[in-house]
């Protein structure tokens, strides 16, 4: 999937269309300390088997691309996900 750099999109916050800088979202650092890490990691020390039921070995053929917007007039973000999902590789190209 191929995707500009520089997109015409709606702004909330300036509320109107304005040029957008376009970004691939990433995933966010992982919190060490959140209650569930910390539960995970407390059942898991010592003897005894895997806590959780392991995954299938069934996946998702492709993800949904998730894009991050910034204007270029507020400098405010926002994100737009594309529904169908996409087998390709993103690419963002300079225009």
């Amino acid at each position: 999937m191929k995707l500009p750099d520089v997109m015409n999109s709606y702004c909330p916050h300036c509320n109107k269309h304005t040029k957008h800088k376009v970004a691939l979202a990433k995933k966010g650092k992982a919190r060490t300390n959140s209650r569930g890490t910390r539960k995970f990691a407390e059942i898991k020390k010592g003897y005894g088997g895997m806590p959780r039921t392991p995954k299938k070995p069934v996946f998702k053929t492709a993800k949904r691309v998730k894009i991050i917007l910034t204007c270029s007039l507020c400098k405010k973000k926002h994100e737009k996900v594309y529904k169908d999902r996409t087998k390709k590789a993103v690419v963002i190209e300079k225009q």
